[in-house]
């Protein structure tokens, strides 16, 4: 089994899986997904509660197969989802890059619309690169 993989230059091992914005259907299909692919690259999933307020709190929980099991047919997300923008605040700007740190987060998974993306681009821009 693959251990790690080489992604444009970076060694994923451990990416943290976040919902922004409002409740939608579909979002618990997604993180289903991203947890399932993982598993065959051996990476660890952390869920990140509450979306950028549970990284800001640093809020997380492993997510596995065991998991992820039986969440097709509930509505909304099993990890909460905020419409929290972690880059109003430059004390929750520090938190959140010091969490990503100590958990050895090396990737987010971002699901939402157009401002949780937007958010995730950052959180790239200040952490990852």
């Amino acid at each position: 089994m693959i251990k790690n993989i080489l992604i444009k230059g970076m060694v994923y091992e451990k990416i943290g899986v976040l919902t922004g914005g409002g409740d939608c259907p579909g979002l618990n299909v997604v993180i289903r997904a991203v947890v399932k692919k993982s598993i065959k690259f051996d990476w660890v999933i952390l869920g990140i509660r509450n979306g950028g307020k549970g990284l800001i709190e640093g809020d997380v929980e492993p997510l596995t197969d065991y998991t992820v099991s039986g969440i097709l047919p509930k509505g909304g997300t099993i990890i909460g989802t905020s419409r929290t923008n972690p880059f109003k605040h430059e004390e929750d700007v520090q938190k959140l890059t010091e969490n990503i740190r100590n958990f050895g987060i090396d990737g987010i998974a971002a699901i939402g619309g157009e401002d949780t993306l937007g958010v995730a681009l950052n959180f790239i821009k200040l952490v990852f690169l």
